[in-house]
Formats: structure tokens, sequence, C-alpha cells
């Protein structure tokens, strides 16, 4: 039964028909075959993996991935948010450069956004060298564009995450004609199906499971804690369904699997923030030979790679592994290419989430992580569309009876600090605030200017107001919940 219902929740069906800036270096040669990519794109999930040290769940599928491929410890996102994260990824490029930053705009021919002429999409680059292209899932972009420029297949609207790929028709695909695709899972998001209970994997007790420090540890959080950990396990069934299905009519040879999150995990200081939990994600990457067996990456298996990877480089480096020239304005690194040279920091941002206006950049080195918080007149927890949980509306009346300690306490508070900096290697989850400690002033200092001068060379578009028409969309769809101020010139017409 459960199997049943999985391959209904994949929602695929495969019927195959059979100026360039970095040089890359990759298990095939030049003379061969170009590969297939494959992305698996999954929702708001944190590395709470096998893979990852996490004993409290179970992901043999996505363990085999490590095993024998590349996991990366140190994979940080553009942004916690769906929409924005995508829109980046799929171009290479910021979304505060290119004006995608806020959540769910350009979802009106009013508030459209356009890109700029010679910013291509990944999989456009892809299909003008040749590739099949297709994603099996939301694309979730917040810019106008025309799908079938970029992929394959039927597909419908679906409200506010935009076009939804559905069927592929693999028809489309020529003989041998390598593909660059992605298949979207629902991570975390299985738990909105009315029938998650009904097909999760196993049941994990909740009593056993002791919550980050930020948490209170009660019966509730642990509860959805656990559900959490469930959709993870669901996730990972899906997978190992998924990975079966192609390789039994070998659509897995001389194929690149990528499997990555999003962002974290949809809890508070997860998704949404720049804390790790929001903006650190599983990121794994496999490749099958000719035969469709797992095969080495850069002469081995199973490789822990901790050096700093920015979720752009995903799809420079997908670029580099097709032999395709990389655009000059990538931001993204090629991390196979010969001349890598490993990050020294990445760059997040955060910035209107719905319906919830707020401006937040970090800085992520190795070592530090450095928040600046634009709007400090908002609280961390300012209303936003989770108010409508009744997890949410617990977690505020234990603040409000005094029932959180300090630290669970403080994100619950009317104010927040300027700035934060956090050493991720004495207090990787982020509690003690160094920002007034003269002993960090240096470090400070540095970041400090990094944020400042990455905003002017890349002309940070956060810095200015959204357009009217995006707010109007968010008014027109909110209404009485839009109450910061930016809302105020919709409300007086």
């Amino acid at each position: 039964m459960l199997g049943k219902t999985i391959a209904v929740l994949i929602l695929i069906s495969f019927s195959f028909s059979c100026k360039e800036k970095e040089k890359q270096v990759v298990v095939k040669n030049a003379s061969e075959e170009r590969p297939n990519i494959l992305w698996f794109y999954v929702e708001d999930i944190s590395p709470n993996l096998g893979c990852y040290g996490d004993t409290d769940v179970k992901t043999p599928n996505i363990d085999e991935l490590a095993k024998n491929g590349i996991r990366f410890t140190n994979t940080i996102m553009p942004a916690p948010v769906c929409s924005p994260l995508r829109s980046a990824i799929i171009t290479g490029a910021m979304q505060t450069t290119l004006n995608t930053h806020n959540h769910h705009s350009s979802r009106s021919k009013e508030s459209a956004i356009k890109l700029p002429k010679n910013v291509k999409t990944l999989p456009e680059l892809f299909k003008k060298e040749g590739y099949f292209t297709f994603n099996q899932g939301k694309d979730d972009y917040n810019f106008d564009y025309v799908r079938d420029s970029l992929y394959s297949g039927e597909y419908r609207q679906n409200g506010m995450y935009g076009l939804l790929g559905e069927k592929i028709d693999w028809n489309l695909r020529k003989k041998d004609q390598p593909y660059f695709g992605q298949i979207q899972l629902h991570g975390n998001k299985y738990i909105y199906r009315k029938n998650f209970q009904e097909i999760v994997v196993r049941q994990i007790s909740p009593d056993s499971l002791k919550l980050p420090v930020y948490y209170p540890q009660t019966e509730y959080m642990q509860e959805e804690w656990a559900s959490y950990l469930e959709s993870i396990e669901l996730t990972d069934k899906v997978l190992g369904e998924t990975m079966a299905q192609l390789k039994s009519v070998g659509a897995l040879k001389n194929t690149y699997v990528f499997f990555f999150s999003d962002h974290g995990m949809r809890l508070w200081r997860h998704k949404q923030f720049l804390y790790e939990g929001g903006i650190k994600v599983p990121f794994i990457m496999t490749y099958f030979d000719k035969n469709g067996n797992a095969a080495n990456i850069k002469g081995q298996k199973g490789i822990v790679d901790s050096n700093l990877i920015s979720g752009l480089d995903i799809g420079t480096t997908s670029l580099g592994l097709g032999n395709i020239p990389i655009p000059d304005y990538t931001e993204g690194q090629d991390f196979l290419a010969e001349n890598y040279q490993p990050r020294k920091y990445v760059i997040s941002a955060r910035d209107r989430c719905d319906f919830t206006i707020d401006r937040i950049r970090s800085v992520r080195t190795n070592k530090f992580k450095y928040i600046k918080n634009f709007k400090t007149d908002r609280p961390y927890m300012q209303p936003n569309y989770r108010d409508e949980w009744e997890l949410t509306q617990i977690m505020r009346q234990a603040y409000a009876n005094g029932e959180l300690n300090e630290i669970q306490a403080r994100f619950w508070k009317n104010e927040r600090p300027e700035e934060e900096l956090y050493d991720l290697i004495k207090d990787p989850d982020e509690i003690n605030n160094l920002a007034k400690d003269s002993l960090y002033t240096k470090e400070l200092v540095n970041n400090r200017e990094i944020l400042k001068n990455w905003i002017i060379k890349t002309n940070d578009q956060g810095q200015y107001p959204e357009g009217i028409e995006g707010l109007k969309f968010m008014y027109e769809r909110w209404g009485e919940k839009c109450i910061n101020p930016e809302y105020n010139v919709l409300k007086k017409q």
C-alpha cells in the first residue's frame, strides 16, 4: 500500500525513448558523450540526515548517494525561502542582483519582473547546447518567462507557486540526447498532506527527541520535530523508488545526480531567516557511469567536502559538467574546475516574505556568521502567515506566560539587534551574539565591510523600495494582515 501511495505522490511516468570561464575536472574525458544532469530538489529540510550524523532519522537511499559521491558539509543558500532562492539558482545570479528578491513577486501581469536581455536561465543555456530539459514540479520563479523556452512537457498554473510541471513527454527527447532535469521532492512539505500520517515510513517516538536549544523541550514541539523527521524518511523512500525507476529504464547512465534542499525546515528561526537552520542545507553529488553504476568523482568515492559552497555554485558546476560556456553574469563558481579557489564567504539575503516586509543580510565565513538587521523597528516574529498555525499560537502564549527561557524567548521579543555575530565553531546554534564583545571588534568590522562593499558592488536591489504593483498584489491577497508601513500608500487609495 505504501509503495502505491508513494508512486502516486511522485507523479512521474518514466517511459523513456531512447567564452568559457573555467575548465572543469570531470569523470569523463572531452571526447566522450555529454553527461546527463539530474537535480533532486527537496523542499524545506535541513541536514537532518543519517549521512550528516543525525541518529534520530533513517535515510538509507540518501546515505547511499553520499557513500558513492561527494557530501558537502557547508552548503549555504543565497536565500532562506523558496521563490527568491529558486530564482537565484536557475539564473546563476543573486536574487538581489536581478530584483527577484521579494518572495512571491512577479505574480501578476502588472507586477511582472523582466530579466535583463543578456540573462538566460540554466535550462535555456542547456537547451541551446542540445540538451533535453524538464522540471517535474514547481518552478516558483520571481520573474516573467515563457516556460516552453525553459522546459519540455505539460504544465499548469499552481496558485502562488506559479507554474508547475506535470507529466513529462519523454517522446520529445531525441535518441541519445543528453538531458538536464529537475525532480522536485516535497520534503518537509509532506506534512501538509491530509493523509501524511497514513504514508509515513515509520512512526518516530517524540519522547526520545532532543530539540535545538532555541526550542522548548515540550510535548508539542517534540511531536512537530518527529513529524519533520518522518517527512524526511518519506522523502528518502520516494527518492529510492524514483532512482530505481530511472535505473530500470537506463536513465541513470552517464548521469550526475545532485541532491539538495532549497532551504531549511519550516519552523521559526529556520525557514525565512539567515541562521544556519535557514540557509545551511544538505547537498550530495554522485556520478553514475555508462553502465548506470555509481562511479568515482575525483578518483574516489565517499568524499566529504567542507569547503564553503554557495547554492549558486550548483548551477555553475552543472554547466561546467556539460562543457557549456559559463556566462559572465554568473555569480556561482564551478567547484570541479581545475583552477577552483574555495570561497572565503557566502552572502545570503532575506527580504519580503509574502506580506511580511523585512530586510536582512548575512556574511557566512568558515568560522563566523555576521547578520545585519536593517529593520530593527520590527521584531523577528512580526505578523506573518505562520501566525495561523496552532503551533505558533501556542508559542506566543508560552512567551506571554513566561514559560520560555531566555534563549527560547529571544526570538519572540519585540526588539532585535542591528548586528549579530556568532562563532560557528564554538556556538553552532548561534546563541551568543558577539557583536558588542570588544574581543571580536576586528571580526565584526571585517564582516561589516564585506557586506557594505558587496551591497555597493552588486547594487543590492533590497536597498530600494518595492514597486507599488508588487505591494498591491500582496495587499489584495492578504488584506488587513499587511500592517507594514510600506502598505500605507495602498490603504489610502
